[in-house]
């Protein structure tokens, strides 16, 4: 027969371990052990395949077409899922507590509804309380099953019976709970036990299955990292709540393509799609402002054009403050680095700010030049050209390194009125006739910028930026 006995369960890894302990030897996080109930059975061998049944195996070469996708009409959500909805599928979506998760389920779900069945299922609101958000979505009379539950055997006998639906949300699994496991809801058994069940319903049953999910202080989803393998697809909600943008990013997606971006604006309405990121990011720009400084970025398939800011100024503490919005403070550390070793440029008795403005968290190394471009503009007083986009890649040794996507970020600036751009050299392919570089057609006034002196020397006021080396001592003769 078996017994209940305890398990000291990681809330942050899900390790195990046989007793409590203040540190996990797993993930080095403290207190986050938690005693739960588990149950132990005795092994069984399974050798022979003795009690089982034979599976079924078939040809990778499938006979039958693949299922359509279903779309939700927002089409930013749309891109980052890949082009549509995959019937069958689980999707994870995470974000800070109150950027707009339930907002956008809820606008998608009452979209969705024209043409489908959907079950919006919340176990952190009463069922008036979602209402009340439908009616000021203006989405109140859209025709969503509406269902407040935790319990998750209540939530599985419901889906199972009868015709099953098209899309469900499940807002939250943290929320949700099996009565078969002793602990409370949200620690690392009970989201796992949950999880497993309601993916194992939506691949039986052939629906589409939303989680929300909550995330801890440093941003990443709450619970274990095996939640994240579970599903299919792992969409983050980022921006900050005292901003009006937001952004989808997906990190995971077995049906689609990862680092895809939608951007969305916050408004009294809920949430709508942007379908020029670049124009909306860049709308309170000034050009005649030093520290300025334009990135053609690429976000998945999408080329996007933010602007960097940077502010250097004199440090009156003995150690300079360095503070970063949107980029890697490491990243920065080494481009300041370079510029100081291979350019002559001091940074030492400077504090560092530097922004991406809109919102936008940029992770590419090609905007490694046009940091460096702002932060030189910033120590010159100059201000970076109004018309040119920067991007490149910076080498410990100082040369620019080229980027993959080239012609689609020039196209891209060209179509919102940039002129000129400092831009890595063509990459060079090797082919049977030899290395030849990489032909872009652009519109646009090109300079070629191959070490960060070729940066530098943009600038006509550099030489303030330098100080000037102390002359040295004359040598003594003799002793006085």
């Amino acid at each position: 027969m078996a017994k209940n006995t305890k398990t000291f369960v990681c809330q942050n890894c899900g390790a195990v371990t046989p007793r409590w302990a203040g540190k996990c030897e797993a993930c080095g996080e403290w207190n986050t052990i938690v005693e739960e109930a588990s149950r132990e059975t005795l092994p069984k061998g399974v050798s022979g395949g003795k009690g089982g049944r034979k599976i079924a195996f078939v040809d990778l070469k499938g006979q039958s077409a693949p299922p359509p996708r279903r779309t939700t009409t927002i089409g930013e959500l749309d891109r980052v899922c890949g082009g549509g909805l995959v019937a069958g599928s689980a999707i994870l979506v995470g974000g800070d507590p109150g950027i707009g998760k339930s907002t956008l389920l809820l606008q998608a779900t009452a979209l969705l509804a024209a043409n489908a069945a959907c079950v919006y299922i919340t176990g952190e609101e009463s069922v008036d309380q979602v209402r009340l958000r439908a009616q000021r979505l203006g989405m109140a009379m859209a025709p969503v099953q509406l269902a407040s539950a935790t319990n998750v055997r209540d939530i599985v006998a419901s889906l199972e019976a009868g015709q099953p639906p098209d899309v469900v949300v499940i807002d939250s699994i943290q929320t949700m709970y099996s009565d078969t496991i002793d602990s409370a809801p949200g620690t690392v058994t009970q989201v796992r036990t949950c999880a497993h069940e309601l993916i194992r319903v939506a691949k039986s049953r052939g629906f589409t299955l939303f989680l929300v999910g909550h995330v801890t202080k440093e941003g990443t989803l709450a619970g274990p990292r095996v939640l994240e393998h579970m599903v299919d697809t792992v969409l983050y909600f980022e921006g900050d709540r005292g901003h009006q943008f937001r952004i989808l990013r997906a990190v995971k997606n077995r049906f689609g393509a990862t680092d895809e971006i939608g951007v969305f604006e916050m408004t009294d309405m809920g949430l709508n799609e942007v379908l020029n990121p670049s124009a909306l990011f860049l709308a309170e720009r000034r050009g005649n402002v030093s520290g300025s400084c334009v990135f053609a970025g690429i976000e998945g398939t999408r080329p996007v054009l933010v602007e960097i800011q940077a502010l250097v100024a004199p440090s009156p503490l003995g150690t300079p403050r360095r503070a970063v919005v949107g980029w890697d403070m490491a990243r920065l550390n080494m481009v300041m680095a370079v510029l100081e070793a291979r350019a002559g440029l001091a940074f030492g008795g400077y504090d560092i700010y530097l922004n991406v403005a809109g919102g936008l968290r940029i992770q590419e190394p090609a905007a490694d030049l046009a940091v460096a471009a702002a932060l030189i503009s910033a120590l010159t007083g100059e201000p970076v050209p109004a018309d040119a986009v920067v991007f490149g890649e910076i080498g410990l040794s100082g040369e620019v390194r080229a980027v993959a996507l080239r012609d689609l970020r020039l196209k891209e600036a060209a179509k919102l009125g940039f002129r000129r751009g400092w831009v890595p050299r063509p990459a060079r392919r090797n082919d049977k006739k030899g290395a030849k570089p990489e032909e872009v057609k652009s519109t646009l006034a090109l300079e070629d910028m191959g070490h960060v002196q070729d940066v530098v020397s943009q600038f006509s006021d550099i030489a303030a930026a330098i100080p000037a080396k102390p002359a040295a001592k004359p040598a003594q003769s003799g002793r006085s």
